[in-house]
Parts: C-alpha cells; sequence; structure tokens
C-alpha cells in the first residue's frame, strides 16, 4: 500500500520529487519528474530507479544511506544523465518519508538555471568590459591606422612594383583593423533598446529563409514551434542578428556533414524569474528558445569561457559572435546558455514576454 504524501502538492513543486520503495522500486513521482526523466508515473512504476539513472550512479548508493542512516543526506553536482534525458547535473537531497521507514524521498534540482544566473551576470560583465574596450578602440587606433593608410598610399606613388605590393599590404590591413573596430563599436552604443511585441516564429521564419538561401543551403532545418506561445517583448532586429548568428555557427559546425540538421525549437516554461541587479525586481522569463545542431559539439576547456570576447575555434574568427550576443539578450533582461556533448550542441535563450494583453495592435 502507497502511503500517501499529497500528490496535488507535489506537482505543484517545480523539483523533481519521487518517493523510493524498499526494494528500490519507484512508486510516486510528480510531474516535474515524469517530465524530467520523460516516462510517465506508470512507466516508472514498472522499474526500478537504477532504470532511470546511470550505471554506479551516486543516487542509488544515496539512497541506500538514508536507509542506513535514516537521516537525511544530500549530495551535489551528480550526473544522473542519459541518452533519452541528455546531461542532467542536479543537487540530490533524499530523506526518509517517516520514522522506522524503509521508503525515501528523493527530490532533484538541477544545476543548470542556477548556474544559468550567475554566469548571465559574468556574460554580462564581459560585454561591459568589451564596451570600455570598444570606445578605447575608436579613439585611440583609428586616428593613427588613419594617418598610417595615408602615408602608406603617398609612398605607394613614388616606388617600385615590388615595394608597391607592400603598401599595398599596410593599406589593407588598416582596413582590416579600421573593419573590426567597427565591430567593437557595437557593444559601446548604451542607447535604450526600442521593444515591441514580436512574433518570434516570424522571426524564426525569416532567419530560416537567409539560412537556406547561402551558409546552410545543404543542411536540414527543423522546426518544432509552440503556435500558442504569446509575443516576445523585443526588437524584432536585435533578435534576428542574435538567432542569424546562432544558426551561423550551428552551420559551421556542422559543416560537409551530409546527415546535419539543425533543430529550432520555441516552449513556454512558466516559473523561471531572473533578479535584476541593483534593484529588488525579479523578471519572469517564460519564452525559451534553442538553436540545436548534431555538430562535434563545443570543446569542453571553452565551455566556461563560450561567450568571453575573442574566444573562438575558428581560424579566421574573431571571437566577438556570441559576446554580441550575450550582450544582446543580456540588454532585454534575458538569459543565454550553451549545453553541449558530441551530436547535441544547445543554445537555449529565455526571454520576457509582451506584458500586454491579447494581441498587439498590427501583428505582423
Amino acid at each position: 500500500m502507497e502511503t500517501p504524501i499529497g500528490p496535488l502538492m507535489l506537482d505543484a513543486l517545480p523539483h523533481p520529487v519521487l518517493l523510493v520503495d524498499p526494494r528500490g522500486h519507484i512508486t510516486q513521482a510528480n510531474n516535474a519528474a515524469q517530465d524530467f526523466f520523460q516516462a510517465s508515473v506508470a512507466v516508472m512504476r514498472r522499474h526500478p530507479i537504477a532504470h532511470f539513472v546511470p550505471f554506479g550512479s551516486p543516487l542509488l548508493a544515496l539512497i541506500e544511506q538514508v536507509r542506513t542512516r535514516g537521516a537525511a543526506v544530500n549530495e551535489y553536482r551528480v550526473d544522473v544523465g542519459t541518452p533519452r534525458t541528455g546531461e542532467r547535473v542536479v543537487d540530490i537531497f533524499a530523506t526518509p518519508l517517516q520514522d522506522q521507514s524503509e521508503e525515501v524521498v528523493v527530490m532533484l534540482q538541477e544545476r543548470g538555471m542556477a548556474e544559468k544566473m550567475d554566469r548571465q551576470l559574468t556574460h554580462r560583465g564581459a560585454a561591459r568590459s568589451v564596451t570600455g574596450l570598444a570606445a578605447m578602440l575608436a579613439h585611440e587606433i583609428k586616428n593613427p591606422l588613419s594617418g598610417i593608410r595615408g602615408a602608406a598610399q603617398l609612398l605607394e606613388t613614388s616606388v617600385d612594383d615590388a615595394d608597391r605590393a607592400l603598401t599595398r599590404l599596410i593599406c589593407d590591413e588598416a582596413d582590416r583593423i579600421v573593419k573590426l573596430v567597427d565591430r567593437m563599436e557595437v557593444f559601446s552604443d548604451e542607447r535604450p533598446i526600442e521593444r515591441s511585441p514580436v512574433n518570434i516564429h516570424s522571426v524564426l521564419e525569416h532567419v530560416k529563409r537567409l539560412a537556406q538561401s547561402g551558409f546552410a543551403r545543404n543542411i536540414r532545418i527543423v522546426e518544432e514551434y509552440d503556435p500558442s506561445l504569446p509575443f516576445v517583448f523585443a526588437n524584432r532586429d536585435q533578435l534576428i542578428q542574435v538567432f542569424l548568428n546562432l544558426v551561423k555557427n550551428a552551420a559551421e559546425a556542422i559543416g560537409d556533414d551530409p546527415d546535419g540538421e539543425i533543430l529550432l525549437t520555441t516552449a513556454f516554461r512558466p516559473g523561471i524569474r531572473l533578479s535584476v541587479p541593483g534593484t529588488p525586481n525579479r523578471v519572469t522569463l517564460p519564452l525559451e528558445f534553442v538553436v540545436r545542431d548534431n555538430g562535434p559539439g563545443v570543446p569542453a576547456d571553452m565551455m566556461p569561457h563560450l561567450f568571453d570576447p575573442f574566444v573562438t575555434t575558428k581560424t579566421n574568427g574573431t571571437g566577438l559572435g556570441l559576446a554580441l550576443v550575450a550582450k544582446i539578450i543580456g540588454d532585454h533582461g534575458g538569459v543565454i546558455e550553451c549545453e553541449s556533448q558530441p551530436r547535441r550542441t544547445a543554445f537555449r535563450v529565455l526571454m520576457p514576454a509582451w506584458p500586454g494583453t491579447g494581441d498587439p495592435p498590427e501583428r505582423e
């Protein structure tokens, strides 16, 4: 006979909660647990908990420890991911259901969202550092470069053909540096963002058309959209810039792989809230947009610095694309995060919804 522990109350919790009996079988699971393990409670009851976690998972030893000690035990940063669920790092909180009981209540708290919040603040700090650097470069580098280029052009008229190639090289390199500085000047734009209700599916469709007519013409792009999604409160042009950059990165990661595929998804994720630095306000970020590819993945040593400026794996890259993406999303009050493993790299963007009610006056 199952011990009642308030199913309605458990279903209201955003974290996965399981009840494990003395045989190691799951007897109860709230909605969050069913979503986490991608299995219904009926399926979960037919298998021991070991069926849903990696072989030799610390979670199994933790449950036995709780039974032995008769007291609560916690463990942090445990990987309970499987090929079906992907990489999932959680904090585990396990406790006996009641005195003299061998049934154990297990709650999992996914580390991803807490770390997203911490890293988003780091991304914003990196963007601010680039802002100051861009302003300095514009003033301190572009003016001397203009003089260098002018001097090279004057020399070009009075040298022989062999030396003229060198003066041409000086001019070309000066132009290349100016273009790099121009790209960085985007970071120093501190004007308020002009935002309005935007249909994200219209944005993604536009990005898809651009990609398939150019850099991703040989790559399959799949869409999984929630048609009932509310409008996002954002700048349409900047969103196009963000997702065009993410799709282009995905296409470059896939390369010439004939089985290359980019997946674009949208979903509503209630319950995600972000504290706004310097104010007591908390912003709700219920809109989730994901760009996922089946390329080789991001090197593990690059993951912590992926959104930092000048970090890139491309031979001719500048490392400013993802830094700019992080700045744009941060300026909108949103969060961007990357989860990567071979054949499954996902850039996840969380954004605020349009605060109005109903449809905007002019639909796109």
